[in-house]
């Protein structure tokens, strides 16, 4: 049920009514202690929900299960579904699914499964006007099938005081979260636009957006780099959010920085007022947020764990005063109140306006803001930002790997009760690929016999974890929570997934390999997302063609288009295509020379700052290398593999206003994309690579299923993806009204006319050779004012 506001159905006047879902109040209302994430083996929902039906397959004929249930105190309204009530006994049961040793429950997680069911006790007194009721927890093992009943007699009388102290502890906040409601509503729907005007196709692209919003439908928007895409969408979503009684906006990013450039938007909206009545909370992942990484999260190890939940209402409020929640503001809150900001960041995600975070908290098939979603119902617009990366990481999302060596590790240093089991899935293991011939083989069906070794060293590893929670080895660890992604994953395999095995020989006559199950098709997954969206805007400078999005992400056949004009003369770009030189691999050698000789003749014609893209960095390093025995008196840097984020800052440090020199970088890495450089901040870039995926074995099988379902296996598997990466690294070079640049597109497939027709409509495109390029000197003519 929704832990929103509604407007009441019972008072003609504006008053307004809170709902809130029982499991929310009482969380609310009834967690203290600390926050303990110990390792305590829990069912998967699918296991929960069969858990709860072999519960009721035991009750009598009139048992009664998910009865909905609310209730009223004041101007606060209480809803939920109970599990299941026995009238007979008069009887309700609140059921929860575990495995283990029941006595290792923590004593907060108790009081809380009480807490609830003490609330669905009084609404089902008030509904069938009861004066007592038996209230009983059934706890239900999944691996013995065993139910264990604890059961108190409680007087209606009673329940409705205890109902009503949870209504009481609560209500001030659903009054102040009403209050804010009102106050943001009424402020964003005079918000106003922070410029005088809107920048050539900004506004185009904020109408559609402010459209889709108001019909409840979805939007693909390919507009270029350089509009301002972060500010034109999200200033008429916000628009959108009253007229549309929209609970929260997400704007998902796929890294870092496209996060930082919505913050940095939001703040240009805000710039009319110190406190606007807008909530914005930035997620961050748990390692960037951790500030105690040697510490285990539990209240034994760390004292930001300690007391969470008592210390955590006081921080909720101070954090939500504050209103503006980035990373830094967050940590600052967390820590003035000796609580975790990473947990803290979960908690505030009920009750702030609009969230920034990565894909994977909307998208993942446990994400934190679709899980959220669903429970409070609430009323959500998204915002996808740089959507060509959806593809490829949502493929991610729903893909799992197992490696054997992993395996062997844990095998050699298990304890006794886990030999067999583990020994068993090394049996079925080898029986996989005994049989195989060559390195790679794709296989049509899962390996049975294996899943099921896999199921029962997992139920032996949740045993063993569950004696000694405090003292688990990391890697059993991590070899369980592998094991159990990889056996979700198969459950969910289909034509729309892909089963291989590498075989690689390990020395002594031993081989071990590596399992993958390959998502190739998200859409199945991501439609479920889409749906609990009241609208979805998913934007970048690529993504053509839309049919490619479309079917791979599983868009409705109502999502809407749109192709926004470029604001840039095409004369603000001089883009050449290389012709006669080839990128392939047999030919790389042979290229080199020349493409240094291009570098350094067009560094000749104009000094500055360039990029500089290849396919790997073997190549870049080629190339890299001779331009430095060339022409030394040009400075290079270099992309390094397993670049950290300070290595990254220093790289793009280099490119200052009255900087010289050329930065080599991999195409489709941390500088392709995502990057602001603007000005004489960068003037041009040489992409010496079409950027085709790798040929091997792997793409080779996602071709031949792309065909298999699209009918345009190459142009799946490896153009579109490709030509997305080149038109991306262009997209650096210009980023406003007066950047000028060049673009040298080096291979002579960029020539071919399914290729030329993927490049951006406002380019005007010139065809030489390498002797041309190396010979003539290119001057940029003058932008008409």
């Amino acid at each position: 049920m929704p832990t929103a506001v509604i407007p009441s159905s019972l008072s003609p006047d504006d008053e307004q009514r809170y709902v809130v879902a029982v499991r929310a109040l009482c969380e609310f209302t009834a967690k203290s202690g600390d926050l303990d994430l110990r390792f305590t083996p829990s069912p998967t929902a699918s296991e929960g929900m069969a858990g709860h039906m072999a519960v009721a397959a035991r009750r009598g004929a009139g048992y009664q299960t998910e009865l909905t249930l609310n209730g009223d105190y004041r101007h606060l309204r209480v809803c939920g579904r109970a599990d299941g009530y026995d009238p007979q006994a008069n009887r309700l049961e609140e059921v929860k699914t575990y495995r283990g040793d029941l006595a290792l429950q923590p004593a907060n997680h108790r009081a809380l499964h009480w807490a609830q069911l003490k609330v669905y006790g009084w609404l089902l007194c008030r509904q069938l006007d009861l004066q007592e009721i038996e209230l009983t927890l059934v706890y239900f093992d999944i691996a013995s099938q065993r139910e264990t009943l604890i059961g108190e007699r409680h007087a209606a009388s009673a329940l409705r005081a205890f109902f009503e102290l949870q209504c009481q502890r609560f209500i001030a906040w659903a009054e102040q979260e009403v209050a804010h409601r009102k106050r943001r509503d009424l402020a964003l729907g005079a918000l106003r636009f922070p410029h005088e005007v809107f920048r050539r196709g900004q506004r185009p692209l904020a109408e559609a957006v402010y459209k889709a919003a108001c019909t409840g439908t979805h939007l693909l928007a390919q507009a270029p780099t350089g509009i301002g895409k972060t500010l034109g969408t999200l200033f008429p979503q916000l628009k959108a959010m009253p007229g549309q009684r929209l609970d929260k906006v997400f704007f998902l990013a796929a890294k870092s920085p496209g996060r930082q450039l919505a913050l940095h938007s939001l703040q240009t909206l805000r710039g009319e007022t110190q406190h606007p009545p807008l909530r914005v909370l930035e997620l961050v992942a748990r390692d960037k947020a951790c500030e105690h990484p040697d510490k285990a999260c539990n209240g034994a190890s760390c004292p930001l764990a300690q007391g969470f939940y008592d210390r955590l209402p006081a921080a909720r409020e101070a954090a939500l005063n504050v209103a503006w929640l980035d990373q830094q503001a967050l940590r600052c809150v967390a820590l003035e109140h000796r609580i975790c900001p990473y947990y803290l960041s979960q908690e505030l995600a009920r009750w702030v306006d609009l969230v920034i975070g990565d894909y994977n908290y909307y998208f993942d098939l446990g994400g934190l803001l679709h899980g959220l979603t669903q429970s409070n119902e609430w009323r959500i617009a998204v915002l996808v930002d740089e959507a060509h990366n959806l593809v490829e990481r949502a493929r991610q999302m729903y893909s799992a790997t197992l490696d054997q060596s992993q395996l062997a590790s844990i095998r050699r240093e298990a304890p006794a009760a886990l030999k067999r089991p583990l020994d068993r899935v090394h049996r079925q293991w080898n029986a996989l690929h005994s049989e195989q011939v060559g390195p790679y083989q794709r296989h049509d069906a899962l390996p049975t016999k294996l899943l099921q070794a896999l199921q029962q060293a997992g139920s032996a590893l949740m045993d063993h974890f569950s004696e000694a929670p405090s003292s688990i080895d990391p890697a059993l660890q991590a070899f369980y929570f592998d094991s159990l992604q990889f056996l979700r994953i198969a459950e969910l395999f289909g034509a729309h997934s892909l089963f291989d095995v590498h075989k690689r020989d390990i020395g002594r006559g031993r081989s071990a390999s590596l399992l993958s199950l390959r998502n190739l098709v998200p859409a199945p997954f991501l439609q479920p997302r889409f749906e609990a969206s009241r609208s979805t805007v998913l934007f970048s400078a690529t993504l053509s063609p839309q049919h490619y999005y479309r079917e791979l992400l599983g868009l409705p056949d109502t999502c809407r288009w749109i192709d926004v004009e470029s604001p840039f003369d095409h004369r603000q770009l001089q883009v050449t295509v290389v012709d006669d030189l080839s990128t392939r691999y047999q030919h790389r050698q042979s290229s080199l020379r020349p493409i240094v000789e291009l570098i350094g003749q067009q560094f000749a014609n104009r000094a500055g700052n360039y990029l500089a893209f290849f396919s790997s960095f073997d190549y870049l390093q080629q190339v890299a290398q001779l331009l430095a025995e060339r022409f030394p008196h040009i400075p290079l840097w270099q992309q390094s593999r397993r670049m950290d984020e300070p290595a990254r800052g220093e790289f793009l440090a280099r490119f200052t206003p009255q900087g010289r020199g050329i930065g080599f970088a991999v195409l489709g890495g941390a500088f392709g994309e995502g990057i602001d450089l603007p000005g004489e901040r960068l003037i041009g870039a040489f992409i010496a690579t079409l950027g085709l995926p790798q040929l091997n074995p792997v793409n080779e099988q996602i071709k031949l299923r792309m065909q298999q379902l699209f009918g345009a296996g190459y142009d799946y598997t490896y153009l579109y993806p490709g030509l997305q990466k080149v038109v991306q690294a262009a997209g650096r070079v210009i980023r406003g009204q007066d950047d000028r640049g060049v673009v040298y597109l080096i291979d002579d497939r960029f020539a071919q006319r399914q290729v030329r027709a993927l490049l951006p409509a406002w380019w005007s495109v010139a065809y030489a050779s390498i002797a041309d390029c190396t010979a003539i000197e290119h001057r940029l003519d003058p932008v008409p004012g």
